[in-house]
């Protein structure tokens, strides 16, 4: 499937950065796949590293807009029923609806830098009917600096930007961990300090 992908990406590099944008917002195209390959163009002159960063960080946030939207219009018997022509998967769905119950509206940012869980945490956003700008800004917040990180590494790469996926995940797991970490933390904190207002 990877000769058409790169053939369908390759199409909208015409569009120059609205182009970037049109790709990233179909989640069925893998954002390790595109942003790479437009840092490869950085490399070559075709774009500016700036522009290419802010292009793709919208589309990394278009492209779970269309996944919220699908939870928010369809709910959950929608997804249940159509879902694998999404390539959804009723395992990570579950996953992502597990994480979602734990720790609400935060997913949208926290839910980026989970393995397994990163692209279907859109779906519970919606079916709860999270706050569209609430969730979008969370979701930008997310994707700039794993967008920064992918499309960086595969303009240092240059010729070799299709190793970029793996160079990533060496810097990306103890960055997710961390963030993760931090910001579970801070809601831990946040709770424990509302009861102990609501007990006074």
């Amino acid at each position: 499937m990877e000769p058409f992908l790169m053939m369908f990406i390759e199409f909208f590099k015409q569009f120059s950065y609205a182009g970037i944008i049109f790709v990233l917002t179909f989640e069925f195209v893998p954002a390790e796949l595109v942003l790479p390959l437009v840092g490869y163009w950085v490399y070559q002159g075709d774009m500016h590293l700036i522009w290419a960063i802010i292009a793709g960080t919208i589309g990394g946030t278009t492209g779970p807009l269309t996944l919220y939207a699908l939870g928010y219009y369809g709910g959950r018997p929608l997804i249940k029923k159509y879902g694998k022509y999404f390539f959804i998967k009723e395992k990570e769905m579950q996953k992502a609806e597990i994480f979602f119950a734990k720790h609400g509206p935060s997913v949208a940012f926290l839910g980026r830098f989970v393995p397994g869980i990163r692209t279907l945490i859109s779906i519970p956003c919606g079916v709860a009917k999270m706050n569209i700008w609430q969730f979008s800004i969370y979701t930008f917040l997310a994707m700039l600096p794993v967008t920064s990180l992918y499309i960086y590494m595969g303009m240092k790469l240059g010729e070799h930007w299709q190793t970029a996926g793996e160079a990533v995940k060496q810097y990306m797991m103890p960055v997710s961990i961390t963030i993760v970490s931090m910001l579970l933390i801070i809601l831990v904190y946040r709770q424990v300090k509302a009861r102990k207002i609501q007990e006074r």
